[in-house]
């Protein structure tokens, strides 16, 4: 097994993250803890820029919050001169409160409430990405009622399969997000938006998948959505200013993982654009792209404590640790697979073949099946790498587990970015008629009257 970037295993022999010991993080912050390699993430940011900057100069970065959205986070991805893709109310308020700019926000959703729509609208968002005529029609009303136009992009499905887990596919026919194209919804909304008053669009947006290695398809994609705008030339006479190819490039989570590198991303889905806005003679739009796993999903990882070891003789030893589903749901969700090691013991052979299992009350909350570690015992900290997407956003406090710490990591300093959740907030909003209150009961004892 590799470690990560900005990884080593330090002369205690225990695994240091950006010059920080894992063991003193676990010992000064508690587990299960995040830990995210603030340089790897800045890293990855440029990466993305640059690209684009050598292969398509009109275009923009803009990071896909669902992957990792706290207010450092959105800090750091300001200063790095990227956007940010927001799909909710609290993701828009935790951007607001963090003080991003609110016109380099993208504004995505299949089901924004009328809540979240005014929101935007009052906050000053940038663009807001429309996903069906019902949307469409209250945007318009309220953006008159301001006495404004909202900008708009469109979410197109263009027909296009990634090869990835079918839970993450997103832009064939069927799906839950966007407007059809092949059955030509898509072209009849947007005429139809070119119509009202209150909204002036943009262009149009698609996003074919997420933890992609097979890159061709996107290439596919751009052809599709070059199909449709030279359609919508000829109907409509529009031209779109903006074109929104969406994010889903994959990361390494276990060895074997081969992902395209960013650039080679980026140059595919930039070449291709070029190629088919030269030959149809169509003025070439704004390029922007949506990544979110790829920026901090190798930058991330999570330490345990090790508990309770179970040896069931000629079968499996289970290896249980003190979070689990409630921190890392992606296991049972999507069957990912991931690495790990024993953090104290990061020098030593790994021989014991043992399958990582959380604490919840459920079978399937395993974390890694079938891995070799050093003698584990417990106490010892166990780390599992590339945890930085789709973990702590995914996080749940289910069996009433306080959802776990992140600190941020760079040349040896580590700072506290999220605090971690007590008892007393997990039933901070908890709330007891009247009628269900006990006099002179004692919660401590459980005397009754």
């Amino acid at each position: 097994m590799k470690l990560r970037e900005n990884m080593r295993i330090n002369a205690a022999g225990h695994l240091e993250i950006a010059g920080c010991d894992t063991v003193d993080l676990a010992r000064e912050y508690g587990t299960p803890l995040y830990v995210l390699d603030e340089e790897m993430v800045r890293y990855q940011c440029r990466a993305y820029r640059e690209a684009l900057a050598e292969y398509y100069p009109d275009s923009m970065v803009v990071f896909a919050a669902k992957a990792l959205m706290t207010m450092a986070i959105t800090r750091i991805i300001d200063e790095e001169g990227l956007g940010l893709d927001v799909v909710s109310g609290g993701e828009l308020y935790t951007a607001y409160k963090a003080g991003f700019p609110m016109e380099k926000i993208i504004f995505h959703g299949n089901n924004k409430s009328p809540e979240e729509l005014q929101m935007a609208l009052e906050y000053g968002v940038g663009i807001i990405v429309v996903d069906n005529l019902l949307e469409l029609e209250r945007l318009n009303k309220m953006a008159l009622q301001k006495g404004r136009k909202a900008s708009v992009l469109f979410r197109l499905t263009p027909g296009v399969e990634a090869h990835t887990h079918s839970y993450t596919q997103t832009g064939q026919q069927d799906s839950k997000f966007g407007l059809g194209i092949r059955d030509g919804v898509a072209r009849e909304a947007i005429t139809h938006a070119l119509t009202l008053p209150g909204i002036e669009v943009k262009g149009v947006h698609c996003h074919i998948g997420s933890q992609i290695f097979d890159i061709e398809p996107y290439k596919l994609a751009v052809n599709v959505m070059f199909d449709f705008l030279e359609e919508l030339r000829t109907a409509a006479g529009f031209e779109a200013e903006i074109l929104d190819m969406g994010g889903g490039l994959g990361i390494v989570y276990h060895e074997g993982d081969q992902p395209a590198t960013i650039e080679e991303c980026v140059q595919l889905i930039a070449g291709a654009a070029r190629e088919e806005a030269e030959r149809r003679n169509y003025p070439l739009p704004k390029l922007v792209l949506e990544p979110g796993r790829s920026l901090v999903g190798e930058a991330g990882t999570t330490l345990y404590t090790v508990g309770s070891i179970k040896e069931i003789p000629g079968i499996r030893c289970y290896l249980a640790v003190d979070g689990g589903m409630a921190d890392n749901p992606r296991v049972a969700l999507y069957q990912a697979e991931y690495e790990g090691l024993i953090a104290n013991k990061a020098n030593r052979k790994r021989e014991k073949l043992v399958t990582i299992t959380g604490k919840c009350c459920e079978s399937g909350d395993m974390l890694i099946w079938d891995i070799l570690v050093a003698d584990p015992e417990p106490g010892d900290i166990l780390a599992i790498f590339s945890t930085g997407a789709y973990n702590y956003s995914m996080a749940s406090n289910y069996n009433r587990l306080p959802r776990p710490a992140m600190v941020l990591v760079q040349k040896g300093q580590a700072d506290l970015i999220v605090a971690r959740e007590t008892y007393e907030d997990l039933i901070a909003l908890d709330r007891v008629p009247a009628r269900l209150r006990l006099q002179q009961f004692s919660a401590v004892s459980g005397d009754r009257p």
